[in-house]
């Protein structure tokens, strides 16, 4: 917060400080402490910082408030008193849909609400907007909705306000973090990146940039990778608009400077919303634990079999047998391996129960048992422990109208916010169709070569789906990847996806090709159900696989 009120001139700070897996952990902070359930950093950071941003002008609008915005925007106002900072303090509420949605372990139902409360309390005076569940780019679609006085159906300016937000939500991920050329720069430009900055224009249109002399980098390639994360087709819904990603443009403009432009005028293609909101809902699914079985040296199947009957047997035996048993063999081991590390594989058992004892007396017991009578090499990279409670997400939708979505003003007034006019049907859901395919690629020789040496990738994930976004930066790169790179191809190149739905979108205006793979990641993050449970490192598995790739382009 510092660097960016130091670093240059903003009109308005945004803060992105929840996801799918903070609800979840705001929610067991609210079962402990029923006046917690927000941000507790954001409070830490502007006690250093309120002084600052007041004298600079800077407004600042968070979804730090989490589950309990109320509670968090009266310790801003608590905490302005105690600094002698004038703030005028509003936050944003409504979202919370707990009390409709109950059942057994629910934490938090929170609705996915729009940016025109965050307007609402912006055109109002508020200094400080504190909202709870607003989707990431409403942090950004709030204030440029109250600085030009956009109408609810301004579709295609409000599109361009969520492509920027949707670039910006996510920090340094748009200014050189977990860049995919990553090597092309110089390793001490990346070190510690700058935040992005979005300049918006009235009509739409923006320029991604960082504060001058900051680290990192912005280029269309940076801008790419963001704009492909957690995504999935053109259509990119929300409860202010749906942006159509296939309108994108981007222009390297200058050093550090993206345009973002589209087709319709000179801004983004934007229709109307659905007619529902998204609703991410929260519960407790039980406890779950893990042991890491080292597998040194010779026959390290054998040893897993042998090792995994064991633990088999013990559970048959027993009476706690837990509901769900996962063994996962990794082979990070070499022949002739000149350390005992890089001779050793891990056999990891995920096992997981609505009983705790299940979980963890129960497996601790089982496993150091055999301590003396398994595999020769014996170890686990740490005893299991007592088991700990793990979260599940899920998202359901519900009619815009029955959520009552309200702008808590600094004098103490409750302003309701009407929902935007949705459409009739939920086309903002649909798929656009499928844009025609480029020209085949030329014929010429080829070598066999890691996918990534031509093509960038950005992967994360939304629930238990994850998505891989792909692009390319020339035109016959392109020609070659949506020709090449097909669902039966990405399949084969991730075979962990095989027996699953892959759906393809193409984007052709940025060169990419955008993978979802639906139920990739189980219950969600919180469940833990994979070796990288949200999917980050998704597309750099697929850029490591070789293929055939035409010598022109490597």
């Amino acid at each position: 917060m510092r660097e960016m009120l130091t670093g240059g001139p903003l009109d308005v700070l945004t803060g992105d400080y929840l996801a799918e897996l903070t609800m979840l952990i705001l929610g067991r902070d609210r079962l402990k402490n029923p006046a917690g359930g927000y941000a507790r950093t954001f409070l830490r950071q502007l006690e250093e910082c309120l002084g600052l941003a007041h004298e600079r002008g800077v407004r600042i609008v968070a979804n730090a408030g989490g589950l309990n915005p109320a509670g968090l925007a009266g310790a801003v106002r608590e905490l302005a008193g105690r600094l002698g900072v004038p703030a005028r303090v509003a936050h944003v509420e409504g979202d919370d849909l707990t009390a409709r949605h109950p059942g057994p372990g629910n934490l938090a139902a929170h609705a996915y609400l729009g940016g025109e409360g965050i307007a609402v309390c912006l055109r109002e005076g508020a200094d400080i907007v504190v909202t709870g569940r607003v989707t990431d780019a409403a942090l950004v679609t709030g204030p440029a909705s109250a600085h030009f006085g956009w109408a609810p159906d301004a579709h295609d300016r409000l599109a361009g306000a969520v492509i920027a937000g949707h670039v910006l939500e996510c920090g340094t991920q748009a200014t050189g973090g977990n860049y995919a050329f990553f090597t092309e720069h110089d390793p001490a430009r990346l070190r510690h990146p700058g935040f992005p900055v979005a300049e918006i224009h009235e009509d739409g249109t923006s320029v991604i940039t960082k504060h001058d002399g900051t680290g990192g980098v912005v280029d269309t390639g940076t801008v790419t990778a963001q704009l492909l994360y957690e995504t999935s087709g053109a259509r990119y819904a929300g409860p202010d608009v749906t942006a159509r990603l296939d309108t994108v443009r981007l222009t390297q403009e200058g050093p550090d400077r993206v345009r973002i432009t589209g087709v319709r005028g000179d801004g983004i293609r934007g229709e109307a919303p659905p007619p529902t909101l998204k609703v991410g809902l929260n519960r407790l699914g039980g406890f779950r634990n893990e042991v890491g079985f080292v597998l040194t040296g010779l026959d390290i199947e054998a040893k897993a079999a042998f090792v995994r009957a064991q633990l088999e047997a013990a559970f048959t035996a027993g009476t706690s047998r837990p509901a769900e048993v996962r063994w996962d063999l990794v082979r990070t081991d070499r022949p002739d391996a000149p350390t005992e590390e890089t001779a050793s594989a891990l056999l990891r058992l995920v096992v997981r129960d609505p009983d705790q004892d299940a979980v963890g007396r129960a497996l601790g017991a089982a496993a150091v048992e055999l301590a003396l009578g398994s595999y020769p090499g014996f170890h686990v990279l740490a005893p299991p422990g007592k088991g700990a409670p793990y979260g599940v997400f899920e998202d359901v939708y519900v009619p815009r109208a029955d959520v009552d979505q309200v702008a808590v003003l600094p004098d103490g007034r409750r302003v309701p916010v009407a929902p935007a006019a949705g459409t009739p049907v939920t086309l903002a859901l649909e798929d656009v169709p499928e844009p025609p395919a480029p020209g085949p690629p030329p014929r010429g020789p080829v070598r066999r070569a890691p996918l990534g040496l031509v093509a960038g990738a950005r992967s994360g994930d939304k629930g238990g789906n994850a998505n891989v976004g792909v692009w390319v930066r020339t035109d016959d790169a392109w020609r070659w990847l949506a020709h090449t790179l097909t669902v039966d191809r990405f399949r084969a190149l991730l075979p962990e996806c095989r027996d699953l739905t892959v759906v393809r979108h193409s984007l052709p205006d940025l060169r990419a090709l955008n993978f979802v793979v639906e139920g990739v990641l189980g219950e969600g993050v919180a469940a833990q159900h994979r070796f990288d449970p949200q999917a980050k490192a998704l597309g750099e598995w697929l850029r490591s696989r070789h293929l055939d790739i035409p010598e022109a382009l490597l």
